[in-house]
């Protein structure tokens, strides 16, 4: 029997009777005058929102709209060293029988219902016009529905070797991957762990070094002579930005997320204003609905290792020794997969063309005008397109995976 199991939301009444309670006895800061973004999340926004999610969203509602809505399952997973984890994740086999299995990996503080604007257009491909995607969505360990370790050392080989043995337990033993955030680096682990089964990769978030003439030559004679474009100064601006002004919650968390854990896990007006401020700050103007941020914060406060689980990413990953999978390998070179990029002027971090082609065989790249941190849900059909058209006919990575129908959920 297969240990693949259907999964339906549903979290019990005593928790949403405890989240009710929690908002109604929410204490809140005072605010300078005139203050605004740039010193955090504004209090008549937070108030405005605690007083939506206490009075007026309507959970049961929503949980009953997203098991309708994503197909999802868990699948027990162990890494070695560790102990079985309970794997929660979105799958939508495509019709189609040459569809290309795809891994779609988010980020903090993104989650997995973030493939749900993509999920359809990718899976639903004709596989001759368009390129059709079996998808596979999972919540990383400690984020989402699946459980989290209680084990320290759980870093980038761990996630990697998590969503890679998914795949294979799917019967993918070739796939691509299309992340931003932590999906980028779990995708650039991927690619330097497992080269022979993840073929390629497109990334919408942006995380390299500099070309060096000792080992990229070219690339940097190309970075000394050609002036910046108009799209790598301003991403240029923007990188200063999130550096001095948007970082800290990284410094936090990568350093002591035990301290923030406390907030987080106690207060879901903590975790509110925490995520909620980069929801804004990431986000290229996107148009925030009330119901949209509740839910979202939902996600988290309802996860079930809870929401201070999810910062531990940052720590281990920070703390790994040199020689595991460091933040400076996942930049170097991974030869035999292919990588794809898409560009959008919001992100955290935006670098030059020259600058992430150091890391493999670059066949697509593509920028934007719009669009920031979460691609996938603020620029749902950009992102589709440009999938598409890295593994369509005629796109550098067209071929890749010879596609097969795997587990058949």
């Amino acid at each position: 029997m297969s240990d693949i199991k259907p999964y339906k939301i549903a979290v019990p009444g005593a928790r949403l009777d405890d989240l009710q309670q929690r908002l109604s006895l929410a204490r809140f800061p005072d605010e300078l005058d005139e203050a605004d973004w740039d010193l955090g999340a504004p209090l008549a926004d937070v108030k405005r929102l605690t007083k939506y999610w206490q009075e007026k969203y309507d959970w049961p509602a929503v949980e009953r709209v997203l098991n309708e809505m994503l197909p999802q399952f868990t699948a027990p997973i162990q890494c070695e060293g560790f102990e079985p984890l309970a794997i929660h994740f979105v799958h939508r086999p495509s019709p189609v029988k040459t569809a290309i299995p795809l891994l779609f990996i988010h980020g903090w503080p993104g989650h997995f219902l973030e493939v749900s604007k993509i999920l359809g257009p990718l899976s639903d491909g004709d596989g001759v016009e368009k390129p059709a995607f079996h998808v596979v969505a999972p919540s990383l360990p400690n984020f989402g529905f699946s459980e989290g370790t209680r084990k320290r050392g759980f870093g980038m080989e761990q996630y990697a070797e998590t969503l890679h043995k998914l795949m294979l337990k799917l019967g993918y033993k070739e796939y691509v991957t299309q992340g931003g955030d932590w999906g980028r680096h779990i995708s650039r682990a991927l690619a330097h762990l497992y080269p022979m089964h993840c073929k390629a990769t497109h990334l919408n978030m942006d995380s390299a070094d500099p070309p060096s003439f000792l080992s990229n030559p070219r690339l940097a004679l190309q970075h000394a002579v050609t002036p910046y474009t108009k799209r790598e100064k301003e991403g240029g601006a923007r990188t200063e930005w999130f550096m001095k002004e948007g970082r800290g919650y990284n410094l936090e968390q990568s350093t002591k997320p035990q301290t923030l854990g406390y907030a987080l896990a106690d207060s879901p007006v903590a975790l509110l204003a925490w995520i909620y401020e980069k929801l804004h700050d990431w986000t290229d103007a996107y148009p925030w609905t009330d119901e949209e941020v509740c839910t979202w914060m939902s996600l988290y406060w309802f996860s079930t290792a809870g929401p201070a689980a999810s910062v531990r990413i940052y720590y281990e990953t920070q703390h790994t020794e040199a020689g595991g999978m460091t933040h400076e390998r996942m930049r170097t070179y991974s030869p035999g997969v292919k990588l794809g990029f898409s560009h959008f002027p919001q992100d955290l971090v935006v670098l030059p063309s020259t600058w992430v082609r150091t890391q493999g065989e670059v066949v697509f790249e593509r920028e934007h005008e719009s669009g920031g941190h979460f691609a996938a849900y603020e620029r749902p059909n950009e992102l589709v397109t440009d999938v598409r058209d890295m593994f369509g006919k005629g796109g550098g990575a067209f071929g890749v995976v010879q596609g097969h129908t795997g587990y058949s959920a």
